[in-house]
């Protein structure tokens, strides 16, 4: 009895988290539509707090923010967006808009063409829809094998054998790109500068030489922390350190 009891105030409380959410979203987008971004700004961000962790959220506050000229959390959330959905074209397409707005600009260390074609299939999902696709396949898999078991024309049952052969490779197949992109998620650690200009230091200290300057907005990769301090590294390979507080962690979900 106390468990059910339990569980009933959990779902209580889930389903008005919920609706709460929804009445701030529809407020947010009212007030996004009729020109008022920061009273928009104010409602999604509320909806954060209530641990809703949703692209649309994230890819309209980027919106309220760009439209603010506020550049830096524009980008922000923009890539926040784009983590939880990497293939919307909305979303790179209005990134592309907000880094444009920024003032520094790097090339991409060169590529071999094999590695941009492995990123490019990979990168077509997350890891998590790739695992829900090996889901897909596996049941796929069981009701051709089922069918292969059952039939009894020979032509039913070669193209039910060769259905749920197609079928486990995809599965193995979903499972390996899966790993790969947990991976290569796990290995990264994007963040984005929000003060206005920063040096980037060639040792963890006030007194370390710098080695050059980044302004706001600009996305980085952390890639080691010493007490306040973080070395980031930048898509053409430069490295430094900065201050933990010049910047803010994407995958701070």
């Amino acid at each position: 009895m106390l468990k059910k009891l339990i569980f009933l105030f959990v779902l209580c409380l889930s389903t008005l988290g919920n609706a709460q959410n929804t009445t701030l979203f529809n407020d947010a987008t009212t007030a996004y539509n009729n020109g008022n971004y920061n009273k928009a700004i104010e409602n999604y961000l509320k909806i954060v707090e209530n641990g809703e962790h949703s692209a649309e959220v994230y890819y309209n506050l980027g919106n309220a923010y760009y439209k603010l000229n506020q550049i830096a959390p524009s980008i922000y959330y923009f890539e926040k967006a784009l983590l939880l959905k990497p293939n919307d074209s909305e979303i790179k397409n209005n990134l592309s808009y907000a880094q444009n707005m920024t003032l520094d600009a790097f090339e991409t260390l060169p590529e071999t063409q094999f590695s941009k074609i492995y990123k490019s299939i990979i990168g077509t999902f997350s890891f998590d829809q790739w695992s829900y696709i090996a889901i897909l396949f596996i049941f796929l898999f069981v009701l051709l094998y089922i069918a292969f078991k059952h039939f009894r024309f020979s032509t039913k049952k070669r193209a039910a054998f060769i259905g749920s052969i197609i079928s486990l490779f995809m599965v193995i197949t979903s499972l390996v790109f899966a790993y790969a992109q947990y991976k290569e998620f796990n290995a990264k650690q994007p963040a984005i500068i929000f003060t206005e200009e920063v040096v980037i230091k060639s040792d963890p200290n006030k007194s370390g030489q710098e080695l050059f300057r980044l302004h706001s907005g600009t996305k980085v990769n952390v890639l080691e922390e010493l007490k306040n301090w973080r070395k980031i590294g930048l898509i053409d390979g430069q490295t430094g350190w900065l201050l933990a507080e010049d910047i803010k962690l994407l995958k701070d979900f």
